[in-house]
């Protein structure tokens, strides 16, 4: 999914102060989101420069294209919004928004930047319509620049076309975790369509099994690994600092295929 500029050499000085309105309004509608939710209001998308900002402003951008409130699934689509808090979310029944995207009927439309994915979910196509359906569809497909595993995203992340998986291991809260995470976060964005970055919390029992499957106790954490689920191996990045740079290597190693020739079953560290 590629997404628009608002920027270019020749817009006027007004356009680009239009623009950057947009894009600060986006951020400001963004940062308040779950208020908005709480009180029942939500964003509405009036034109396709709206639509993008929205779009952009986020590492995930869910969009209820509804003609009217009537239609069907909107009501479902409303309350199962409300307790994605977290999740960014508008509705538009602007017609010319709705040719941008390609929607023809009411349809629920997730935009992803981290493998630069849309998923759309006609509604007039499932037999049944619910709030715990269209909750669980809008969890599994949340995936973020970084996406914290667990049993729910775990579904989301396997079914994503981006098949290589980058984890860091950390327990979770620990004194180094949150400044970890940021790197991790910056690090991603660059890989964008290229690599899903999934943050596991080593301190979770549920995720014993990917301790497990990398060898690893957790005493040893944070660490830094890489499944490919194309091949069904995986790689651990050697012991060390985790820096931008040695991440970025780990990482660009492997897409040059140097990885898999040095450690070609996939276990060896480096």
């Amino acid at each position: 999914m590629g997404f628009c500029s608002f920027f270019s050499h020749r817009l006027s000085v007004f356009s680009r102060v239009s623009m950057v309105f947009l894009i600060v309004f986006a951020l400001l509608t963004v940062c308040v989101t779950a208020d908005d939710k709480e009180s029942g209001s939500f964003l509405t998308l009036n034109d396709v420069p709206a639509a993008e900002a929205f779009i952009d402003s986020v590492d995930v951008a869910v969009i209820g294209f509804f003609e009217n409130e009537t239609g069907r699934g909107y009501n479902e689509f409303l309350a199962a919004a409300k307790q994605m808090d977290k999740l960014p979310v508008a509705l538009c029944s602007e017609k010319e928004v709705w040719a941008k995207y390609g929607i023809v009927s009411d349809t629920i439309s997730i935009f992803r930047k981290a493998d630069l994915h849309q998923e759309h979910l006609k509604l007039s196509e499932p037999k049944k319509i619910d709030t715990d359906g269209l909750t669980r569809f809008l969890t599994l497909n949340n995936i973020q620049f970084v996406t914290e595993y667990n049993q729910a995203t775990a579904v989301g992340l396997f079914q994503s076309e981006v098949k290589t998986h980058v984890l860091l291991i950390a327990k979770s809260g620990s004194s180094d975790s949150d400044p970890l995470q940021q790197l991790f976060r910056d690090v991603a964005q660059k890989y964008a369509g290229k690599m899903l970055f999934v943050l596991v919390n080593g301190k979770e029992k549920p995720n014993a099994r990917v301790l497990e499957y990398f060898g690893l106790k957790s005493r040893d954490l944070p660490r830094i690994g890489i499944y490919d689920g194309g091949s069904d191996k995986k790689w651990l990045m050697k012991k060390g600092e985790i820096t931008n740079e040695r991440l970025q290597n780990f990482c660009d190693s492997f897409l040059d295929g140097e990885l898999q020739k040095q450690n070609p079953g996939g276990k060896t560290e480096l």
